[in-house]
């Protein structure tokens, strides 16, 4: 889930509502400060401000995921109670980013992380923003870990994602969770229980369809629904890096009064000349998908 901010930079709990709305309906649970939620960048205190304004209006429909990365082991596990104590119902943890860590001491991390937490832990795989993975042999290590539930993984890496779903697609006691929104009907075919994709918060009914499709083996549909998911990325993500695409999708969702489109230094809005082009190529897109956008 984006990070809803207004322009002084606070939490736009208005914006926090909208969002629940469309993601309750269509069976979205929402995943608060990952890397399309800003998380390094927003403040402890409105970090808060997030995770009260979510619990408030989720009522315990769907379950809540929050989450907690960061460089000192200390703070996240202090985030971790605080955010449990608020009502989310698991945290999510890629590795500290900063030190470089051998294996061993990723395995180590984790254990430890998970062992002072009152909630469970999903490991977080994410190489584009830490600069390098998980092996799968640590985090098939962690999956027998009490308090580890399961694992995010976002990395862009197809023979990485088959062991994944060999390894884990028939545990059910480690949930496997991909973040390469391009690969959704594939891994859910291949026994994924779950996606995570950032313009899920734009289009939440498609990826609900996408997701039913490919897991009640409607593989024709799954790629139907997955080609055109792949286009409205396609026109966020193209030529852009993380940065500009989070201020490409906020732009794009405020034109559908979904949020407003202002993030966090050191990101910051696209120029008029981009804007303009996005809302064109987006409308193009509308004008196929009114039943979607209505």
């Amino acid at each position: 889930m984006v990070t809803p901010l207004n322009a002084d930079l606070t939490i736009d709990q208005n914006a926090v509502e909208s969002l629940i709305s469309s993601f309750i309906p269509n069976e979205v649970s929402p995943f608060l400060l990952g890397t399309t939620g800003e998380s390094v960048s927003i403040p402890d205190k409105q970090k808060s401000v997030l995770v009260k304004s979510v619990v408030k209006h989720v009522r315990q429909r769907v379950k809540i995921y929050a989450g907690i990365s960061g460089n000192c082991i200390q703070e996240s596990v202090e985030n971790a109670k605080k955010y449990f104590d608020m009502g989310i119902d698991a945290v999510v943890a890629h590795l500290p980013f900063y030190f470089p860590i051998a294996p061993e001491h990723m395995l180590r991390y984790y254990e430890q992380l998970a062992g002072s937490l009152p909630c469970p832990l999903i490991l977080y795989n994410n190489p584009a923003t830490v600069k390098y993975a998980i092996p799968t042999e640590i985090v098939e290590n962690l999956s027998y870990h009490p308090n580890i539930a399961g694992i995010k993984d976002s990395e862009r890496n197809i023979k990485r994602l088959d062991e994944s779903l060999k390894r884990w697609s028939h545990r059910s006691d480690f949930v496997f969770l991909l973040g390469w929104t391009a690969q959704s009907a594939y891994a859910l075919a291949g026994g994924c229980d779950g996606i995570i994709p950032s313009t899920g918060n734009l289009i939440p009914r498609l990826y609900r369809e996408l997701y039913l499709a490919a897991t009640s083996n409607n593989p024709e549909e799954a790629r139907r629904l997955q080609k055109i998911t792949d286009r409205i990325t396609e026109i966020i993500q193209k030529d852009k890096n993380i940065s500009q695409s989070i201020a490409a999708l906020k732009m794009i969702m405020s034109e559908f009064g979904l949020c407003q489109p202002f993030v966090m230094p050191p990101l910051y809005q696209l120029d008029k000349a981009e804007q303009s082009l996005l809302k064109e190529q987006i409308q193009a897109e509308v004008n196929n998908l009114e039943y979607i956008f209505a």
